[in-house]
């Protein structure tokens, strides 16, 4: 009866929480405006756990809705804007005006996917030759390249349906590089204002042109040419647009340390170049 009666006690308490509309659990006095208030010094909230194969066949979720994904690229995945994001590959990126559009202020730096599939990372070069599907490199293999250039992708990582750019931006088409070097007085000089001053810790001398007026910050990165060689840091960078020329070519801008042109040229999908993004 003792037993009896201590659980009609607990369920009473959880039901006059519930009525008010926020629950208690390890408290007695659950705070106003949470409707589940969660109180332990030595135990933690565990949300679901869950392959990446059920996460996605989640019928509608919620936006805002957690779970924690327990194989493939591992951690917690949250709702938004009608696609899946990882919290541990989640970015800020600052915007940057310029004329009418809003830009990344550094290169791209994500290793999975908008839906947080993991986008692979290949070293090898005869690998990262053949491959018609998507993939990423730090500059020469080296992770510490990562903090001042983000990494380079091939365009198939930057077409994948999934999409390579977080919530909110998309890669540029070659138009909108146009418009960008358009407002910036044409692309003969346009990359001068793209580029940012200095020959001591990123570009190389003469770095002809650099003002960076525009505060597009844009850094010599270098590439991965298509047959997995790594190639130029410190004298060019480049861009890939989200337009293909032909089936094997893309679009791209790059920029020089001897000139202050933002060139606009098309190359085989193979190469790894940076991506930077613009707003929707």
């Amino acid at each position: 009866m003792k037993k009896i009666f201590s659980v009609f006690i607990a369920l009473s308490v959880i039901i006059t929480c519930a009525r008010a509309q926020n629950v208690g659990i390890g408290t007695t006095s659950p705070a106003a405006s949470a409707a589940l208030d969660i109180t332990s010094a030595t135990k933690g909230f565990l949300p679901p756990r869950m392959t990446a194969a059920q996460r996605i066949v989640i019928s509608t979720p919620a936006e805002g809705l957690l779970i924690y994904q327990t194989d493939g690229s591992k951690g917690y995945y949250y709702f938004i804007s009608g696609a899946w994001t990882s919290l541990r590959d989640e970015k800020t990126y600052t915007s940057l005006t310029i004329g009418t559009q809003q830009w990344m202020d550094r290169n791209l730096d994500v290793a999975t996917y908008r839906n947080g599939d993991l986008i692979p990372y290949v070293t090898d070069p005869t690998t990262w030759a053949a491959l018609t599907t998507g993939a990423w490199c730090y500059y020469n293999n080296d992770p510490s390249n990562n903090c001042i250039y983000g990494k380079l992708y091939n365009w198939y990582a930057v077409n994948d349906p999934r999409g390579l750019a977080p919530v909110g931006w998309h890669v540029p088409s070659d138009a909108e590089f146009t418009t960008l070097t358009n407002v910036l007085g044409g692309a003969s000089v346009a990359g001068g204002k793209m580029k940012v001053t200095g020959t001591t810790t990123t570009w190389n001398s003469p770095n002809t042109g650099a003002t960076n007026t525009s505060g597009w910050a844009g850094l010599p990165g270098g590439n991965r040419w298509n047959d997995g060689t790594f190639n130029v840091i410190g004298n060019f960078g480049y861009w890939w647009s989200s337009t293909a020329s032909v089936t094997d070519t893309a679009w791209y801008r790059y920029l020089g340390y001897s000139f202050a042109n933002a060139y606009r040229e098309n190359l085989t999908k193979t190469n790894g170049f940076s991506v930077r993004c613009v707003r929707d």
